[in-house]
């Protein structure tokens, strides 16, 4: 199954399958809370949780919590159907424009989900990623983890490529150059790679690129 399949949230909205990781969240995993849209008990937990995190109970550097009140947002669309019902539930202080931000956050891929719990992307910036669809949501989510973008170069990218720029020009003007990522290699594979890109005459990013391509296959 690819990243984009499973992003289609054909299990259960709301369940912390990122969260409840472990290998992410550490100690914090057995506290994971999901929730179920056809479940109206659980639809009931999410409007709390979701009035809570919009009432600014959860504090902005707790991605883990965060990331619930995400999922929260989603499995209540889902759960009752639309983002102004969903608004609605949620109570005073709570907008179709909150609601649908965050349920964003909580529909980008896995893969960028567990950056956003681990801290390498901040919420705040994950919900401009979440902006973004298909492939340019990953290049911009790892240019971010990449270039160390701020939140607002986050927004500022989304912005243009939203209003039709190339990703790759709108990352390259955050002084961000896409493919660019700096590797550590046992030293005996480094020499090796050094040597045969010495004698094939050719970057070693070239030779890199064709092992990860055989590697990860139909994977993509």
């Amino acid at each position: 199954m690819t990243e984009e399949s499973r992003a289609d949230r054909r299990s259960p909205v709301g369940e912390p399958v990122v969260r409840s990781d472990p290998a992410v969240t550490g100690d914090r995993a057995a506290d994971a809370v999901g929730f179920d849209p056809n479940d109206p008990d659980s639809v009931a937990e999410a409007a709390e949780t979701v009035a809570r995190f919009a009432a600014g109970d959860v504090s902005d550097d707790d991605n883990v919590l965060m990331l619930r009140g995400a999922a929260a947002c989603a499995a209540l669309v889902r759960g009752v159907g639309s983002y102004k019902e969903a608004a609605e539930r949620g109570g005073e202080g709570v907008s179709v424009a909150f609601i649908r931000k965050w349920a964003r956050v909580h529909d980008l891929p896995q893969a960028v989900r567990r950056q956003v719990a681990n801290g390498r992307i901040a919420p705040s910036a994950a919900k401009h990623v979440a902006r973004l669809g298909g492939r340019d949501r990953y290049l911009l989510a790892w240019a971010t983890i990449d270039g160390d973008l701020t939140v607002r170069e986050v927004r500022a990218v989304a912005s243009a490529v939203n209003d039709g720029a190339d990703v790759a020009a709108a990352v390259r003007d955050a002084g961000v150059e896409l493919g660019r990522l700096q590797l550590r290699l046992p030293a005996d594979t480094y020499v090796e790679l050094r040597r045969r890109a010495s004698m094939e005459t050719v970057d070693p990013g070239a030779i890199v690129a064709d092992a990860l391509d055989e590697y990860l296959g139909d994977d993509r």
